[in-house]
């Protein structure tokens, strides 16, 4: 059997997955919460598996170790993690109506209930763990060197049988239980990313039930001295294992690629309203605005640098409030009114507009006006979710020619 393609997809998976991973870490260092530290770990865990189970890296282990096949263990191991991981992941998924008080899904995991149960389970791997180290030291040596084979070629062995009975049932039972899970509370999310992410996870449990079922058909035979069904176990399982870590990989990647598409969007988005405040009152921003090329290359430290811009921006909408000017607000909100305009995108124009008026007027030299006559511009009482999105309108809106200083309200029809 050529072990190229298991060196092409268990390296390739086993990277890929890594690379997740870290973006799952640095999350969880920049926000520390146990539910992050879980979905990191249920990556990393099979990522280190599938990175042991590369035939190179496989002989690599038992080399260095000196103890043949070794490697098995740590890539079974890794799954246990996996297992470990993703059964927490299903206590702390609780149905939004369960959690106390409104909890989010990572505050359920404070409850005394869901806490036990997570224990319970850990409880269960902890026990597992060592045993299936113990019984699978106890069933060597192990020879020839098999990386593709291990699990039809030592089976036999009650010692190696009740080793891997103990990994099958346990990866069994956490692929159902996250699968089952994920079903039940994507059902319950609005259409997006999340939505499809928590799906693909699902998909990609239930696929990988297909890898249980083949091992334990092949190991089944091979323990009761059944031949010709090896290739279960060494094509079809590792067939359906590899599809099913590709969509959990994906599952996990895709709503956090969106989440950073999505901020790299708006901190791009919020330049031409960045520099409105900074033309106003430099002292707001803590550096001068960098290139726009540079801008284009930023890809890390999005959400800090995104809510920097929003402060720094509302800084600068205050600086500039004396300066509104009644009539251009009325105007704008005519221009927007006429043009049918939804409330969300009309309060953008009007927004948009007046700060282009008062940054004219501030410039022109003009006086600021009393606080009594003042005008209150829509969105600064906006909650921190909807803030952002505001001020992303207000930025696109200012390139409108109702927003330009002067303009008169557009007539539609």
């Amino acid at each position: 059997m050529s072990e190229l393609p298991f060196d092409v997809v268990y390296l390739g998976i086993g990277v890929l997955a890594w690379v997740v991973a870290v973006s799952k870490f640095r999350a969880w260092r920049r926000d520390p919460s146990f539910g992050l530290l879980v979905v990191a770990l249920a990556i990393a865990s099979p990522s280190t598996a599938f990175l042991c189970a590369a035939p190179p890296v496989y002989r690599l282990i038992d080399r260095l170790t000196g103890v043949g096949n070794l490697a098995t263990l740590f890539v079974y191991l890794g799954i246990m993690g996996f297992s470990a991981a993703t059964v927490v992941l299903a206590l702390l998924w609780t149905p939004p109506e369960a959690r106390a008080g409104g909890a989010g899904v990572w505050a359920a995991a404070s409850g005394g209930t869901v806490r036990r149960r997570v224990r319970g389970r850990l409880a269960v791997f902890a026990v597992a763990v060592p045993a299936m180290a113990g019984l699978f030291l106890a069933g060597g040596p192990y020879r020839p060197e098999t990386p593709l084979t291990f699990d039809t070629t030592f089976a036999t062995g009650g010692a190696v049988a009740l080793f891997l009975a103990i990994y099958q049932g346990l990866f069994a039972f956490a692929l159902v239980d996250i699968g089952r899970v994920c079903l039940g509370h994507a059902a319950r999310l609005p259409a997006g990313w999340l939505r499809r992410g928590i799906r693909s996870l699902a998909a990609g449990a239930l696929t990988a039930c297909g890898y249980v079922l083949c091992k334990i058909v092949a190991i089944g035979a091979a323990y009761g001295g059944v031949g010709g069904l090896e290739w279960l176990s060494t094509g079809v399982g590792p067939a359906f294992a590899a599809a099913g870590a590709v969509l959990i990989t994906a599952g996990f990647a895709g709503p956090a690629g969106a989440a950073w598409t999505r901020r790299r969007s708006d901190y791009r988005a919020l330049r031409p309203l960045w520099d409105l405040a900074y033309r106003a009152d430099r002292r707001l921003a803590l550096e001068a605005p960098p290139p726009l090329w540079q801008e284009r290359l930023a890809l890390r430290d999005l959400e800090w640098r995104t809510t920097r811009r929003v402060l720094e921006i509302r800084d600068g909408q205050l600086t500039l409030r004396p300066w509104v000017d009644p009539a251009v607000v009325a105007a704008a909100r005519e221009a927007a009114e006429r043009a049918g305009l939804g409330p969300e995108l009309r309060d953008a124009l009007v927004v948009a507009a007046a700060l282009r008026a008062a940054v004219e007027a501030l410039d022109g030299g003009a006086a600021p006006r009393p606080r009594e006559e003042q005008v209150t511009l829509p969105g600064l009482d906006a909650e921190p979710v909807q803030e952002r999105a505001h001020l992303v309108r207000v930025s696109r809106s200012l390139s409108a020619p109702e927003a330009a200083p002067g303009a008169r309200p557009v007539r539609v029809g």
